[in-house]
């Protein structure tokens, strides 16, 4: 939007005309109780020079850190072409296509999108996405939930090991709504599921199982074993992946006899940068058989009077614009800046390039284990296959040790202890394809110093040169 100055000249006019005596006058409805006069602890206003000054010094601060903390959000290389063709003027400023007529361009995007993250996840049907990936979460349970036709109070099992975020979440959407989630706890040796916990949290009120791929601490899950036993017991199985793995790991659809009911989750590491923490964007994926109860946005492929192809929002039944009162969710936002990049960056990495991605990452977390393993005060924690994030053990306290190391321009880890006290000296570190050999030793040698109280002269730039 332009800067458009009005001088007092300008204002005076308007006034004039709305036959108000001053700009005060335009706020008279607003009771003197509720009204703050003065600003006091503002400080002074910057100019437009001073102000950019501080934004760039602390873009430079933020963008020179080296990160290996995932968490949910992950560092990925996204080619310049994405946003090169995201931020056009046709996608950058479009909204909901509600005229198919005059937004054929979104609406094939869309319609592409949903494609590559049905085939992705192995299953028939995907949404024009949601808000981020724990509302996805909130939105399968719910949609589980409808899919069950269970009156009164119905249960969901959520393991600990789901995103602690996402739990949060969860709890929040479905407080008022007597649905009661039920906690699993995980192994200790291998951070997986605990099978016999998990068989004694069900009961006549049970209706659905989460199943993270990977697990908020990268290990990943029995999810064959997993997904059968969901059915064996008649619940409905709710996928929460990482889409970039399920491009290397067994997709949730193929997950033991029968594949799973909805795969949900965050759609952030297929590109779309961290960006401080959004926006992002939240898929969810079912079989047809659900799609009636699929939360929303569906856009659809038809043909027209003429013969030619057209895209439309079809099934629109479920949304607060058409039945309000009868949608399946008015929690519908589609992010759809966020689904445009990522439907360019799957569209030019391809499935053999998602694939090769994943496996680099995976290559560059295992490096990085093996690396720090080596430290003589660092132990592993989880003994079980992971695939870009691991859990380590250090001997000294962890949030001394992420302040030092921050303060020699790395982002080591994600600190377990306020979620998981019995992780309490943990710490989780994640590695994609974008770090190198050299940054894995800088950070293997800086965690050695600290963890030797050695004091270290120099900076990242000055140990790579």
């Amino acid at each position: 939007m332009p800067f458009i100055p009005h001088t007092r000249q300008d204002i005076i006019e308007m006034l004039s005309i709305i036959g108000a005596k001053n700009t005060e006058t335009l706020f008279d409805e607003i009771p003197n109780s509720l009204r703050q006069f003065s600003l006091k602890d503002l400080p002074v206003g910057l100019s437009e020079m001073e102000v950019n000054r501080i934004a760039k010094a602390r873009a430079k601060q933020d963008g020179e850190m080296l990160c290996f903390l995932g968490a949910g959000a992950y560092e990925h290389y996204i080619p310049a072409i994405v946003f090169d063709i995201a931020t056009r003027g046709e996608f950058y400023t479009a909204y909901t296509p509600y005229q198919a007529e005059a937004s054929q361009g979104s609406l094939q995007l869309i319609y592409e999108y949903q494609t590559m993250m049905a085939n992705l996840m192995a299953l028939e049907v995907s949404n024009a996405s949601l808000y981020d990936g724990a509302s996805s979460l909130a939105e399968a349970i719910l949609m589980a939930v409808r899919l069950s036709n269970k009156k009164g109070k119905t249960s969901i099992i959520l393991p600990k090991s789901v995103h602690p975020y996402y739990q949060d979440t969860v709890k929040t959407i479905l407080a008022q709504q007597d649905i009661h989630l039920v906690p699993v706890s995980y192994q200790k040796e291998t951070g997986r599921i605990t099978f016999e916990e998990l068989k004694k949290c069900i009961d006549e009120t049970t209706v659905a199982l989460v199943i993270p791929q990977p697990n908020f601490f990268g290990v990943i899950e029995e999810v064959d074993a997993l997904a059968d036993f969901a059915h064996e017991k008649g619940l409905l199985s709710i996928a929460v992946v990482n889409p970039l793995a399920m491009s290397l790991l067994k997709p949730p659809g193929q997950w033991g006899k029968h594949g799973v009911d909805i795969a949900c989750g965050e759609g952030q590491s297929l590109g779309v940068p961290l960006s401080g923490g959004g926006p992002y964007y939240g898929f969810l994926c079912c079989n047809k058989l659900h799609v009636r109860q699929m939360p929303g946005r569906i856009v659809g492929r038809t043909i027209d009077l003429n013969g030619k192809t057209g895209f439309v929002l079809t099934l629109q039944a479920r949304e607060q614009h058409i039945r309000r009162a009868k949608a399946t969710s008015n929690i519908c936002t589609n992010q759809g800046l966020m689904v445009t990049a990522s439907t360019i960056y799957m569209s030019l990495m391809g499935a053999k390039g998602l694939r090769h991605i994943a496996m680099l990452s995976h290559q560059r977390t295992s490096e990085m284990r093996q690396a720090l393993l080596t430290l003589p005060h660092v132990q592993n924690v989880f003994n079980a296959p992971f695939f870009h994030e691991i859990v380590l053990r250090l001997n000294k306290p962890v949030e001394d040790v992420v302040h030092r190391l921050a303060a020699l321009g790395i982002q080591c880890g994600y600190i377990l202890k306020d979620r998981y006290p019995e992780l309490g000296d943990c710490l989780l570190l994640s590695a994609t394809e974008t770090k190198s050999q050299d940054d894995i030793q800088f950070l293997a040698s800086q965690l050695r110093s600290v963890l030797q109280n050695d004091t270290y002269q120099g900076s990242k730039k000055a140990c790579q040169a």
